[in-house]
């Protein structure tokens, strides 16, 4: 099912971290707290740290850090035609699916 307040929570919390959450594995659930919606619920963002912990490795938590920062980078991988680009988009889509399948 289709939840677009899980899809836009995970959305605001890479456009308005206001910092770059430090290489941890707890990177993601930071940043959504620190996002506007995500103090609000932090349940939630427990949730989607979680999930991430699960399915991309401490690096690929890292490259989504950058995003927090710089939305543009996000861009920048979704586009590109780069393999290993493609194949980290394609997995960052299935964690976001599995993030609002699991916490939605």
């Amino acid at each position: 099912m289709y939840r677009p307040s899980l899809i836009a929570c995970i959305c605001v919390c890479i456009a308005t971290s206001l910092t770059p959450p430090a290489a941890e594995a707890d990177t993601i659930e930071r940043a959504c707290l620190s996002s506007s919606r995500g103090a609000a619920r932090a349940s939630l963002c427990h949730c989607i740290g979680q999930v991430a912990k699960q399915r991309l490795t401490r690096s690929e938590q890292r490259t989504v850090a950058t995003w927090f920062s710089d939305p543009h980078r996000a861009q920048e991988a979704r586009q590109s035609v780069k393999n290993n680009d493609e194949k980290f988009w394609r997995k960052y889509q299935a964690f976001g699916t599995d993030a609002e399948r699991i916490c939605g």
